[in-house]
């Protein structure tokens, strides 16, 4: 078998993804993504491409946040969704999800936009493509990320029972039929935080941080500090 780029083995990923890493598309997919990397600049920085499942193993996933593709500007994408590197500019989608944060829960938008603290309490945050050229959003789609991330949404909801997952925006909600039915899973549903949707007002009040955080205190799970 030919090793994914530092997968994170250990985390219990490994098994529940092992045929999906025998498969044809993934060996060709890890061929490309590898000649990216020598002939071009891509993020995020090959040691976090697996980032999302390396900060939320297995048996702590709760809450499943789906996002598109990575952050394709310099420094900003770190391997997780919405979520960018200490020190960087807020992106326009990631205020959003500050401002929709701080209406609902009260919390001050934070200086620092590094969500990496939602990953380690149990929010597997992952995009369904994994890498990208600079300055070239969507570069890497249709290579075979979305049908490997897709396999790990499906898995993941087969694996488990009671897990909330966060659909914002239509690319996410198209990986609702990879959810398995009847394993006590709640879906919430709502716009994608980019200004385009929320001035539409398709994002703003949807109040999915403390939803969250209710429906897992009703399955006696900890709450998730935002």
């Amino acid at each position: 078998m030919k090793t994914p780029i530092n997968f994170p083995f250990g985390t219990g990923w490994h098994s529940l993804l092992l045929e999906e890493f025998d498969k044809v598309y993934f060996k060709e997919l890890m061929d490309f993504v590898e000649g990216e990397y020598h002939s071009q600049t891509i993020y995020p920085p090959k040691q976090d491409i697996f980032k999302a499942f390396e900060l939320c193993p297995l048996n702590k996933v709760k809450v499943v946040l789906i996002g598109q593709d990575p952050y394709h500007g310099a420094h900003q994408a770190q391997g997780l969704c919405f979520s960018v590197n200490e020190g960087v500019q807020h992106p326009p989608s990631l205020k959003n999800v500050f401002k929709e944060l701080q209406f609902d829960v009260g919390k001050e938008v934070p200086q620092s936009g590094d969500l990496s603290h939602w990953a380690t309490q149990g929010v597997l945050m992952l995009n369904a493509v994994l890498t990208v050229r600079d300055s070239e959003a969507g570069s890497h789609k249709n290579r075979g990320w979305e049908h490997f991330t897709a396999q790990a949404i499906k898995q993941l909801s087969y694996h488990k029972e009671g897990l909330i997952f966060l659909l914002w925006g239509g690319f996410a909600k198209k990986m609702k039929s990879r959810i398995a039915p009847n394993r006590q899973h709640i879906i919430l549903e709502g716009g994608h935080p980019s200004p385009l949707s929320a001035n539409r007002g398709y994002w703003f009040g949807n109040r999915h941080f403390s939803k969250v955080n209710q429906l897992l205190r009703e399955f006696k799970k900890d709450p998730i500090y935002w």
